[in-house]
């Protein structure tokens, strides 16, 4: 943990679908830091298509490299949380932060933006995809390390 900086007792990551990058940094925080901090995901709204169901399977095979286990999860949005009580959202996308803004108006939330990398606009041979979706799990796990304190998130 930085100099400073209260440790969290509940963290939100939002992205727009909760089906790549949000899911990846609530795997990464929970294998940090285990049960000590709750930690959630959601997006604005589900991503409509065939296959749309699920984490999207390249973001399943790279947080599998790294001990991750994303094969039972639901994306979400934020009207279906079950908890809305965060003491600090981390947004991973412009539109989403909005949504944190809104979300948490008059409350004592604090809210930081990460602007991340959308892997999905990758093209090229599944290598070269799924190098981008490596790149995005490293960049978050290192954020996630300096914010939350420990060793690495991978």
């Amino acid at each position: 943990m930085g100099s400073g900086v209260k440790s969290p007792h509940a963290v939100l990551f939002a992205c727009n679908f909760n089906r790549v990058r949000s899911p990846m940094a609530e795997g990464l925080l929970k294998k940090l830091a285990g049960r000590s901090i709750y930690v959630d995901s959601c997006g604005l709204r589900h991503e409509a298509g065939e296959g749309a169901e699920g984490v999207d399977p390249f973001t399943r095979a790279v947080m599998a490299e790294v001990g991750v286990d994303l094969a039972d999860y639901a994306p979400k949005t934020f009207d279906e949380l079950e908890d809305d009580s965060f003491d600090l959202v981390i947004s991973l996308t412009p539109e989403a932060q909005h949504r944190a803004v809104e979300l948490t108006r008059g409350r004592a939330v604090e809210i930081e933006y990460w602007p991340t990398y959308d892997p999905t606009l990758a093209e090229g041979s599944r290598e070269s995809r799924l190098a981008a979706y490596r790149e995005v799990r490293d960049v978050l796990a290192r954020r996630i390390a300096e914010r939350f304190g420990g060793g690495t998130a991978g």
